[in-house]
């Protein structure tokens, strides 16, 4: 194990393989490894940047106060969302193992590990659904007209008013008379239904009144669910090593398909107005405590912690990988690219609102209702409208499949590493189907003419409250059950240095605290959800509360369960027992296994380790116990010494003693 330390100190700051050394010098056979960390960046940014990025963050950005609103960003992002994104990885990638398999640092937190794949399973499950929407707007992309541009469709209303006119046969002489007259009846009307809007809720959706009233299946979507759990399925049917490969195309090409909408979006007229109303700075809003919440949990949110994909992700990583680049690079590439999401949303709103002669308050969405109804509209208005809109459904596409192949992943390596046969690793790619074909047969629901009201249901409860839980015990499990010192030393064999003051101080206290008070602002700023008019009834908000605490309530469930399992007298004892890592863990591979994870011989195993360690105790015991017995002795002896000096000093005194004065007549 000599060479151990060696291999420490020099591949410290290495991006996991070492020149000079033989290419898969720290390959883990039996789990499998990156190709190189490209392709672990690329997952990495491909999980943390989402749909969220570019549906709720420019949002939350203008309703909080513009430019003002990235100050308590920045804030969040650096005490908050970069370290835990760090602790998540160096959790995974010390131990090699998903989001079960890790909490062999304290067996009795293991109902994290499995509140993380319900998290998981809730947004994989939802999260394909608005993939295949987006695949489905992209196949209707493909026509010489959009279908939403006007409204002289059989599912539109009398209330239907087209900002491009109404009749299909409008040469391009006469177009800007047409603008200018719908423009004058959008004006005129109290409340204005665009063409997108009402193809959204009637013709995609053919939504229905109540979500209980399921109706129909809606077989366009359901056929492209199947296409997108397939496309999911394939790119993973070798794990890591495939979906290693298609993020090279997933994650980046979301960026030149960003950068030409923002390119096309900034010549546009209005478009500066838009970016405008985007960032500029509102100050006063920096004093309100919702501003702060909402940066908090969209950082929170944003960078997927809590959710075990970070942990899975990195536990293919080589051992002495640098995570602490990787996660700063990952944290800032996420944040930067929600703000120039912005950039390319709010310069098409700009655009839109100053052809509707409206400020850009009125035409601004989040969520679905901007990704489906807003910005298609505006893109109506662009010449070549089709191929605007088949580039952005293809970018959403992309930036949905890659939070989903992370999503899926983390779900087959946590079955694969719990079970751990050698069966079941050498047919991983039986698991990666089974998962998709279940997740497929609970996505049909959303399918219905109910699914929207379903979909938005998961989405705000299912994925809420029970992330910032999941993550504040995280945080205390390794910080004070496991033990902040222990983890310190860890992360530096790992790594060849100590975390930085910094991290260790926002582990410890400033991360901790401001996931508490994420928490509490959730639970003061709770309101019923809403979708447009539509109110929720209360046995469906019933239903949400049980997804949301489906997830929290494996925490205790399991730790009683584990106190429960193990020995002891009392359950103090069990208690104390149950708290303590796993003999196994620590590094996956022998030859990281350096420091107190050594083991004292070759012929020692994993296994004999605790076995070796209850020897060595009892025999400091014994050692104990003789020192101890000495000390006695010797004070015993010490004290009959006095004893004898005390009584020979009487005798000379002429004083009488039969045991010890001669006999008088001797």
């Amino acid at each position: 194990m000599s060479e151990s330390n060696t291999i420490a100190a020099s591949t410290a700051d290495q991006n996991g393989a070492v020149p000079g050394e033989p290419a898969k010098k720290d390959e883990n056979s039996r789990r499998g490894n990156w190709g190189n960390q490209i392709e672990f960046v690329l997952t990495s940014v491909g999980y943390a940047v989402g749909l969220g990025n570019v549906w709720r963050f420019p949002y939350l950005c203008y309703r909080n106060g513009g430019g003002a609103f990235m100050l308590p960003y920045i804030i969040m992002l650096v005490f908050c969302g970069i370290p835990l994104f760090f602790l998540e990885l160096t959790f995974g990638q010390f131990a090699s193992l998903g989001c079960l398999g890790v909490w062999k640092i304290s067996p009795m937190f293991k109902g994290v590990g499995y509140g993380m794949m319900v998290v998981s399973t809730y947004i994989g499950i939802y999260y394909n659904v608005v993939i295949c929407i987006a695949f489905y707007y992209f196949f209707m992309s493909m026509t010489n007209l959009l279908p939403w541009t006007y409204c002289n469709n059989p599912w539109n209303t009398p209330d239907c008013s087209g900002v491009v006119g109404n009749r299909l046969n409008v040469s391009f002489a006469n177009a800007t008379t047409s603008l200018v007259a719908g423009v004058a009846e959008v004006v005129n009307r109290t409340k204005r239904t665009s063409p997108s809007e009402e193809y959204w809720k009637h013709y995609v959706l053919n939504i229905s009144d109540d979500i209980g009233n399921f109706g129909e299946v809606r077989l366009p979507i359901l056929g492209c669910l199947a296409i997108s759990w397939f496309v999911v399925f394939l790119c993973l049917i070798k794990g890591v090593k495939s979906s290693g490969k298609v993020v090279y195309f997933t994650a980046t090409f979301p960026y030149v398909v960003l950068t030409i909408l923002f390119i096309r979006g900034i010549t546009l007229d209005g478009a500066i107005n838009g970016i405008k109303y985007y960032l500029t700075p509102q100050w006063q809003k920096v004093l309100d405590a919702k501003v702060w919440g909402d940066a908090a949990s969209q950082i929170f949110y944003s960078l997927g912690c809590a959710w075990g994909g970070l942990i899975t992700m990195a536990s293919y990583n080589k051992f002495h990988n640098n995570c602490y680049r990787d996660s700063i690079i990952i944290s800032i590439t996420n944040c930067a690219t929600s703000v120039y999401a912005g950039f390319v949303i709010f310069s098409i709103l700009g655009f839109m609102a100053h052809n509707l002669n409206v400020p850009v308050s009125e035409v601004a969405d989040h969520g679905p209702g901007l990704a489906f109804v807003a910005y298609p509209e505006a893109l109506t208005l662009l010449p070549i409208s089709p191929l605007w809109s088949l580039l952005f459904f293809f970018m959403l596409i992309l930036l949905g499949l890659g939070t989903q192949f992370c999503l899926l992943e983390t779900l087959v390596t946590a079955i694969v590493d719990e079970i751990g046969t050698d069966w079941i690793i050498r047919n991983k790619t039986v698991v990666t189907l089974s998962v998709a074909v279940i997740g497929f047969l609970l996505g049909v629901p959303l399918t219905t003419r109910a699914g929207i009201y379903w979909l938005l249901l998961m989405d705000n409860y299912a994925a809420s409250f029970s992330l910032v839980v999941i993550s504040c015990i995280m945080c205390i499990c390794l910080m004070y059950v496991y033990g902040h010192t222990k983890y310190f030393k860890d992360v530096e064999m790992m790594l060849g240095f100590p975390p930085p003051l910094f991290f260790k101080v926002c582990w410890r206290f400033i991360s901790p605290l401001i996931i508490s008070f994420i928490l509490i602002f959730t639970v003061i700023q709770y309101k019923p959800i809403t979708y447009n008019d539509y109110v929720y009834p209360g046995w469906s908000l019933g239903v949400g509360f049980c997804m949301a605490m489906s997830s929290v309530i494996c925490i205790p469930v399991y730790a009683l369960y584990k106190i429960s399992r193990s020995p002891g007298a009392t359950f103090r004892e069990r208690f104390k027992f149950a708290c303590q890592p796993d003999p196994s863990w620590g590094p996956a591979l022998l030859e990281h296994r350096i420091g107190r994870y050594a083991p004292i011989a070759s012929e020692d195993t994993v296994e004999s380790r605790p076995l070796r360690e209850k020897a060595e105790l009892k025999e400091e015991l014994k050692e104990e116990l003789k020192e101890e017995r000495k000390e006695e002795l010797k004070e015993e002896e010490e004290k009959e010494r006095r004893d004898e000096i005390s009584l020979t000093i009487q005798g000379s005194n002429g004083s009488t003693n039969t045991q010890n004065s001669p006999n008088p007549s001797a």
